[in-house]
């Protein structure tokens, strides 16, 4: 019998027993679903909040004055309190990097704040924020209409603004913003321009919920206890390429501002914008691994089920075995037989539980954010080998056992 006719008769075996094989197949399809869908998940949830964090730019580094992290071990000892960056410090910078790089400033305002307008108001979540002319193309935003400031504005520091959509919608919603005046900090602010919506998956409105003013109109807007403002800088350079480089540069340059002393470590802490999608994958690797550890044991559960199954298609088919034996068939043949109908069975199953894994898995990805349909095709093929391997596994002790059969102990067999 050839290695062909071995195929069709374990075909014929599994027509058959149809409700054994729905049922065995199932076992395996059960396992490969949670395999499958679990890793589908992380790479559907991991791309969608790829897509999220890519808004932050990966040629681009921001430098904020150093934080406290208060974690010392002495309670008594008093914790160093670093200066806040200077408008000063963060023009000189600016003038010093411009060649090389687009620097730009802001500094945060106010938050937690009312706006109105002559008929409404906002509720108190608003963030003031006082940017130049390089903070909206820095931090990745569009402008939905109107236009951004003046050269002449950001010089003088004029009550002109620009708003997010959220803001728009709520006070502006049957007209168009630009051109009318809204009032918030005690001023009275003509609006210029509209940003595009930018949502969340992660939850939060980010510049939705925001009011850019002019650097120079910030700096004006006396702020409360006569507290001066801290001034954030991003650097954005045009070839992803030399970031770390640029960032050495600029480490340098900001040593040299702020005059820190040499041995001394950084008064400041730079920061890039795709830090966080470095931590993202990380994570994600973690998480792979603990999808794969789950469905694995799934899978040690179903071979384990397959492996019975099989050893009471032996015994069932004890006569048979023997009837073939005694027309010619070889042991090899024998355990062939049964090898492929395992294997079959798990190949069958295996299609079933990656189709509904990857559902399963952008089902789970969905509810996080929109990031597209996925088909992971390095796992589809990793499930596919799988299944071939537990067929094997599960299917070589009773092939075995129904090959070492003695086929007049099989035809007596009842």
């Amino acid at each position: 019998m050839s290695l062909l006719e071995n195929i069709r008769e374990s075909i014929r075996a599994i027509k058959s027993n149809l409700l054994r094989t729905i049922l065995t197949g199932l076992i395996i399809s059960i396992g490969i679903m949670s395999l499958v869908g679990i890793l589908t998940a992380v790479d559907g949830i991991k791309h969608s909040l790829d897509q999220t964090f890519s808004s932050l730019g990966a040629n681009s580094f921001d430098i904020r004055k150093k934080s406290n992290n208060g974690r010392g071990n002495n309670q008594s000892r008093t914790d160093k309190v670093y200066p806040d960056i200077t408008y000063e410090q963060a023009i000189k910078y600016k003038e010093l990097m411009e060649k090389n790089s687009r620097v730009s400033l802001s500094a945060n305002i106010a938050g937690a704040t009312v706006v109105k307008s002559a008929t409404d108001k906002t509720n108190p979540n608003i963030t003031i924020a006082a940017g130049d002319e390089f903070y909206i193309p820095n931090q990745n935003l569009n402008l939905a209409r109107g236009r951004g400031f003046s050269s002449y504005e950001l010089e003088f520091g004029t009550n002109v603004a620009v708003i997010g959509k959220e803001i728009s919608d709520k006070l502006f919603p049957k007209t168009d913003p630009i051109g009318e005046y809204v009032s918030f900090l005690g001023r009275r602010f003509k609006i210029v321009g509209e940003l595009e919506k930018r949502g969340s998956s992660m939850g939060g409105s980010g510049a939705d919920r925001m009011i850019l003013i002019p650097l120079e109109t910030g700096r004006q807007i006396p702020r409360a206890g006569n507290s001066s403002l801290t001034y954030n800088i991003k650097t954005s350079i045009s070839k992803p390429d030399e970031l770390t480089y640029v960032m050495g540069e600029a480490t340098g340059v900001m040593r040299n501002v702020r005059q820190d002393q040499l041995g001394q470590e950084e008064s400041f802490e730079i920061k890039r914008s795709d830090s966080l999608i470095q931590s993202l994958n990380e994570i994600s690797g973690y998480l792979k691994v603990g999808g794969f550890v789950i469905g694995f044991i799934t899978l040690l559960g179903a071979s384990v089920g397959l492996m019975n199954i099989m050893m009471v298609s032996v015994n069932e088919r004890t006569r048979e075995i023997g009837v073939r034996k005694a027309m010619g068939a070889t042991s090899l043949q024998i355990r062939q037989q049964f090898l492929i109908e395992a294997i079959v069975i798990c190949i069958l199953g295996g299609m079933v539980g990656i189709f509904l894994g990857i559902m399963m898995g952008n089902g789970i990805a969905s509810l996080i954010g929109e990031g597209g349909f996925i088909v992971p095709w390095i796992w589809v093929m990793v499930g596919l080998t799988i299944c071939v391997i537990v067929g094997v596994l599960s299917g070589y002790y009773p092939a075995h056992r129904a090959s070492k059969l003695d086929p007049i102990e099989a035809l007596r067999y009842e």
